[in-house]
């Protein structure tokens, strides 16, 4: 048996279904299967949060190990449909908003001054890059202490797209949100707030992430002379 077909890569789940399941099926289950004669306010809001956290769970038992994005999409849903079914007040459910990416944002400034940077979990590491070649190649050049410095650069930028999502993420909750929870008004603001997280929420926050990517990808090159291909996992073979 060839050396290929003893190993089993992690398959990538397909973008385009993860949109399908975590945004287009529960908002659909909520703007139209709310109302009394079909499933009512709670049942539809719990049939629509189970599919992500489902699928969210069904990928954390695929990767073998835990993902820290898995994990955390998993809870934020879940509170979400639990403060919705306890009819917490919106406003509360605009804080929780905010408040997940915010600590975030905060944990990875904080983690800076650890062994342990989370710009090394998020950004840093084997999976994305060849880590190993790139912390050789900077002691070859001697520019451990000056990569170092990017490093914390790139974490504050890091955790500036998590402080982006934090602010977008509370001002959609506010302006959607304004009905009372158990009530189909409701369940079809939760579906618009969900539909709109994408582009109001996750594209912004995204764009301050790439940068930071970016930033660090020049960083690499700069200190290490390394090119592309020798710096990306995969880059190699795909040429």
């Amino acid at each position: 048996m060839s050396e290929s077909n003893s190993t089993h890569p992690e398959k990538k789940s397909s973008p385009f279904l993860e949109i399908f399941i975590n945004v287009v099926i529960p908002t659909l289950i909520l703007s139209y299967l709310s109302k009394e004669q079909y499933l009512g306010t709670k049942l539809a809001l719990i049939v629509a949060l189970a599919f992500p956290i489902a699928y969210g769970c069904k990928d954390l038992i695929g990767a073998h190990r835990v993902n820290f994005f898995s994990v955390l999409g998993v809870i934020t849903v879940a509170l979400t449909g639990g403060m919705g079914l306890l009819e917490i007040d919106p406003k509360y459910i605009a804080i929780k908003e905010a408040a997940i990416p915010g600590l975030i944002g905060l944990m990875t400034l904080l983690s800076l001054k650890t062994r342990y940077p989370l710009v090394k979990t998020f950004i840093y590491n084997d999976k994305l890059l060849q880590v190993d070649k790139i912390d050789r190649a900077l002691q070859d050049h001697d520019a451990v202490q000056d990569f170092e410095k990017s490093l914390a650069t790139s974490s504050i930028l890091l955790a500036c797209s998590f402080f982006v999502a934090s602010a977008t993420n509370y001002a959609l909750a506010k302006v959607v949100l304004v009905s009372p929870p158990g009530t189909e008004a409701f369940n079809v603001e939760l579906a618009r707030m969900m539909a709109l997280s994408y582009p109001v929420n996750v594209v912004p926050a995204m764009i301050v992430m790439l940068f930071a990517v970016f930033y660090l990808f020049r960083s690499i090159r700069k200190y290490t002379n390394l090119s592309m291909e020798e710096i990306f996992n995969g880059a190699e073979s795909q040429r």
